[in-house]
């Protein structure tokens, strides 16, 4: 039986990276069909299908997802509308991959997963890092250490010129990427805003000092407007060190690197070509690898591990950074960070 995907969201991040996702995917897996894609801008999603190989295109989503009746939806809308159009869809029972963040609030990603389990969808969050191959690969070699024995994470993540508004829509990233690495959720959080008025009112770099549910710690940082793009952490375990650069959008560290020190020693390196399945950038920074992960558990009968519910402790951490918040106290164990 053919698996029919469809998709929502033609702009840029759905054309670098998703799209030629699919395409490989598609390549690989000849008994898949790319049956439509929507867009509010119909030249757009015309567009779109003709460069990576859907049936059709549409306009209305709705329109889409009964004509189509699809095995899966993934969904690439800006933040404003990620709530709303997921609950759209999620209406139909259609099992869907939405881009991050999933929602901006936690008042909104609890929407999306009372809409999910209302209807019984299936969900992922395209949480990439979850899936990028040197992040798999490091967690793999932290899964033989029980939790606690991780001692301490410390993230970094630069960038350059981003004076956005809102910069917790990226900083989202490194939050939900400790917890994966960690295979624990945060119970505290201390927030420093090192405000920058003069690139923007709410311009600032943002630290994070973190006490983990396992009784490890945890330090991130932000920097938005710095002088390279680079996202690296540092794992520090009993006996064990591990350093890891990850390649991010073809950027400074790309293809990225693993490293594993024991006692002072270099036991292990790895480069993110060797732990991965192509040189492409959407391979190296995870794109194909989280949607090759959906689409196969969906024809599987699976339910994703990174589904909506275990992506909420990273937006209400990311939500106390866009309201300045100075603290963070974890009101309840999530307990699914840890993932697959």
């Amino acid at each position: 039986m053919t698996f029919r995907i469809c998709t929502i969201g033609c702009g840029h991040i759905a054309t670098g990276y998703h799209g030629p996702a699919y395409r490989r995917y598609v390549a690989t897996h000849p008994d898949t069909e790319l049956a439509a894609c929507c867009d509010l801008d119909e030249a757009r999603a015309r567009q779109f299908a003709e460069c990576f190989g859907f049936t059709r295109h549409y306009t209305d989503l709705e329109a889409m997802i009964e004509t189509e009746r699809p095995g899966a939806v993934c969904m690439m809308v800006s933040e404003p509308f990620t709530c709303e159009v997921a609950c759209r869809v999620l209406r139909f029972g259609v099992p869907l991959m939405t881009e991050k963040p999933p929602g901006r609030t936690t008042d909104e990603i609890e929407r999306m997963i009372a809409a999910a389990e209302a209807s019984g969808a299936p969900t992922q969050v395209a949480f990439n890092r979850r899936h990028l191959p040197l992040v798999r690969l490091l967690r793999s070699q932290l899964a033989g250490l029980d939790p606690a024995q991780i001692q301490h994470v410390r993230y970094d993540l630069t960038r350059i010129g981003r004076t956005d508004a809102d910069f917790s829509l990226t900083a989202i990233h490194g939050i939900d990427a400790v917890r994966y690495l960690a295979g624990s959720d945060y119970a505290y959080v201390r927030f420093h805003y090192q405000e920058l008025p003069e690139f923007g009112p709410t311009v600032a770099n943002i630290f994070m000092d973190c006490t983990l549910a396992s009784g490890g710690t945890a330090h991130l940082d932000f920097c938005p407007v710095a002088g390279v793009v680079v996202e690296r952490a540092t794992i520090y375990a009993h006996d064990h060190t591990f350093f890891l650069n990850i390649p991010i959008w073809n950027g400074f560290d790309a293809p990225g690197r693993l490293q594993h020190l024991e006692r002072g020693t270099l036991i292990a390196e790895v480069d993110g070509i060797t732990a991965s399945s192509g040189s492409e950038d959407f391979i190296l920074s995870g794109f194909y690898a989280e949607n090759a992960s959906f689409f196969d558990d969906i024809r599987s009968g699976r339910r994703p591990t990174d589904d909506l519910r275990s992506a909420r402790q990273s937006v209400e951490v990311a939500q106390c950074i866009r309201e300045r918040v100075n603290e963070y106290h974890a009101t309840r164990p999530w307990g699914t960070a840890r993932g697959s």
